[in-house]
C-alpha cells in the first residue's frame, strides 16, 4: 500500500472513532462519565439501519440514527442526572441494554440473530470521501473545540465538569448543562454507528466491536482536549488500518496482528503518556 492510500485509508477508519470520542469529551468535559458511547454507537448503527431499511434513503437513516443515539443519551441523563444513579454503573447498564434489544429487535423483524438486511448507503467514490459522514466526522473535532473553547455554552459545560457548586452560585443550571451535553454525546456517538451500518450496508450483531471503549481511552489519551483526543483517534486508526495490512503476511500470528489496536489502547490507558487529570467533579452527581 502506498502512503497516500495508507493515509486515506486511516481517515476512513478514523471516522466513528472520531465522532465518538467527540461526543464523550462533550459528556465527560460536563461531568458525565461516558463509558456508554459504545451502547451509544450500537443505538446509533441500528436504528440507522431501521431508518434506511423502511425509507430506502441514507438520509433518513443517518436522522433516525442520531435519533436512536439521542434516545440512549437522554436516558444516560436522567438515570445520572435526574435519580443519581451512579455513572458507571448506569454506562454499562445502557451498553447492556442496547445490544439485548438489538438482539431481540433483529431477531422479530428480520428473523436473525445476527444480521439485518442490505440497505442503502452513500456513494462513496473518491476513495470513500464521497460519504458525507466522512467529512462530517472529520469536521467533528474542530467543531468540538470551538463550542467548547469559543462558545458560552462551552463554558458552561467546563464549568459543570470543574466546579459545579461555583457554577450554580452564579446562576447555571449544572442539570441542564449536563443533560445537554449527554445528548450531544449520544447524537455524536450515535452518528459514529451510523457511519459503520452504512458504510456497510447492513447491521450486524455487536457490530461497534469494542470502538466506543476504543474513543474513551482516546479521550482520557487526549487528556479530555478535543485537538489531542482526535490525533489519539487518529493514532487508533492508523494501527487499525497496520492490522489490516499485515493480515495475511507470512510469519506473524494472526491472534498477534488482531490484538494491535486493542494492546495500543491498554499502552495508551496504562499512562506512557503522561499522567492525565480529569475534569474534577467527573462521575460526581451535583447536588
Amino acid at each position: 500500500m502506498n502512503p497516500f492510500d495508507f493515509i486515506t485509508q486511516t481517515l476512513r477508519i478514523a471516522v466513528p472513532y472520531l465522532f465518538a470520542a467527540s461526543g464523550g469529551l462533550v459528556a465527560e468535559r460536563a461531568g458525565i462519565v461516558s463509558l456508554t458511547l459504545e451502547g451509544f454507537m450500537l443505538s446509533g448503527a441500528f436504528t440507522a439501519t431501521l431508518g434506511s431499511y423502511y425509507s430506502g434513503s441514507p438520509v433518513i437513516g443517518v436522522l433516525a440514527g442520531a435519533a436512536g443515539g439521542l434516545l440512549f443519551g437522554l436516558l444516560h441523563g436522567i438515570a445520572t442526572v435526574r435519580f443519581r444513579a451512579d455513572q458507571v454503573v448506569s454506562g454499562i447498564a445502557v451498553n447492556l441494554l442496547v445490544i439485548g434489544l438489538t438482539q431481540v429487535i433483529l431477531m422479530l423483524l428480520f428473523d436473525s440473530s445476527s444480521n439485518s438486511p442490505r440497505v442503502e448507503g452513500f456513494q462513496a467514490g473518491l476513495s470513500g470521501f464521497g460519504d458525507p459522514l466522512v467529512w462530517l466526522g472529520l469536521a467533528s473535532v474542530p467543531v468540538v473545540a470551538f463550542l467548547l473553547y469559543r462558545t458560552p455554552f462551552g463554558l458552561r459545560v467546563q464549568a459543570a465538569g470543574e466546579h459545579p457548586e461555583a457554577a450554580a452560585s452564579v446562576g447555571i443550571n449544572v442539570r441542564f448543562i449536563r443533560y445537554v451535553a449527554v445528548a450531544i454525546s449520544g447524537v455524536l456517538a450515535g452518528l459514529g454507528g451510523v457511519y459503520l451500518a452504512l458504510d456497510q450496508h447492513q447491521f450486524t450483531n455487536n457490530m461497534t466491536a469494542g470502538r466506543g471503549f476504543i474513543a474513551i481511552a482516546a479521550v482520557i489519551f487526549g487528556r479530555w482536549d478535543p485537538w489531542r483526543a482526535g490525533a489519539a483517534c487518529l493514532l487508533f486508526a492508523a494501527a487499525e488500518t497496520t492490522q489490516i495490512q499485515l493480515q495475511g503476511v507470512a510469519g506473524i500470528p494472526s491472534q498477534f496482528i488482531g490484538m494491535i489496536p486493542y494492546l495500543l489502547t491498554i499502552v495508551a490507558l496504562a499512562g506512557l503518556v503522561g499522567r492525565a487529570v480529569a475534569p474534577a467533579a467527573l462521575g460526581r452527581a451535583e447536588d
